[in-house]
């Protein structure tokens, strides 16, 4: 709980840093106002372990947010973002009645990425940065696809679960407008997602894809 406070606490600062900053590079360029968002999109996610580094399964969900676009330099943005993030994995299996089985781990975070964006020219951008996360739910469902049937569901385990993730995201976006654009981004994990880990076992960490569609009021 300290450290969402403390990580909310300096995104508002920023934010509220942001409101009245704008970059202005020297000799002839303009000035650049900041200028706020809203994004959503679908994620594609998996979990992976150092052991063997292939990835678990995947689960389709999605993500929406908040982001701010703060230019530092003709070319260099930085953007941080608040969004409800959706991770995990699935499995899929046929029983011996022939019917598709599923098992799905829903890992919901509220994720704050901080990302840094290069334009090469203005409508398109790559990025890197790192991204926060707070685990604020996590369930298991088991489900009879072939029926679109839930055998079983879990409570949230999130009590059991390291509630602060670490990852890396590396993406790109394109403005098709100068309010609407397409972004991609792959987030691979840093910390394990257990909270207390034997030492003789692999830590497992939240991989996603992503691509969505974002919107500069």
């Amino acid at each position: 709980m300290k450290k969402l406070i403390l990580s909310l606490a300096v995104i508002t600062s920023s934010l509220a840093f942001a409101q009245t900053t704008t970059t202005t590079s020297t000799s002839s360029m303009s000035t650049s106002p900041v200028r706020f968002g809203i994004k959503a999109g679908m994620n594609v996610s998996s979990l992976s372990s150092d052991g063997t580094l292939d990835d678990q399964g995947s689960k389709i969900g999605f993500n929406a947010g908040l982001f701010a676009n703060i230019p530092i330099a003709e070319s260099f943005s930085i953007q941080p973002e608040v969004l409800y993030s959706q991770y995990g994995d699935k499995y899929d299996d046929t029983n011996i009645a022939g019917n598709r089985i599923s098992y799905a781990r829903h890992l919901d975070y509220i994720a704050v990425p901080v990302m840094f964006q290069y334009n090469f020219v203005p409508n398109f951008y790559v990025e890197a940065g790192p991204e926060f996360g707070f685990l604020v739910s996590a369930k298991n469902k088991l489900k009879n696809e072939s029926d679109n049937d839930v055998i079983n569901e879990s409570g949230d385990y999130k009590d059991n679960l390291n509630g602060f993730n670490v990852g890396i995201g590396l993406g790109a976006g394109y403005y098709f407008t100068d309010n609407i654009g397409i972004t991609a981004r792959y987030v691979a994990g840093v910390t394990d997602i257990a909270k207390d880990r034997p030492e003789s076992s692999d830590a497992i960490r939240n991989n996603v894809f992503q691509v969505g569609l974002a919107y500069k009021f």
